[in-house]
């Protein structure tokens, strides 16, 4: 179940797009790894440069659209490899 899960979310986040290369953030490579625990989602997201003013903006749609999928009620957004990244895991997770 969690895999279908893992799946649905995937398919949920790769319509986000990267907004300066208008690419899906799945294709680039941003999404590193989604696991589910239960009704739990977990996204580890790594921008592709350390100083990426996008990357709030897409962990914050990420968010929304993986806690859109049936039968997960929450979703941790894991920035790293951001200069920021403790700022952004904090705001975006609250």
């Amino acid at each position: 179940m969690s895999e279908d899960l893992v799946n649905d979310i995937k398919d949920a986040v790769s319509v986000i797009n990267d907004p300066h290369m208008g690419i899906s953030i799945v294709e680039m490579g941003i999404v590193q790894n989604i696991t589910v625990e239960g009704d739990q989602a977990e996204i580890i997201l790594k921008p592709t440069n350390p100083g990426c003013m996008s990357i709030t903006r897409i962990a914050a749609d990420a968010k929304i659209r993986a806690e859109s999928v049936e039968g997960i009620d929450t979703a941790k957004i894991i920035v790293e490899g951001h200069a920021m990244a403790d700022s952004i895991n904090e705001m975006i997770n609250r």
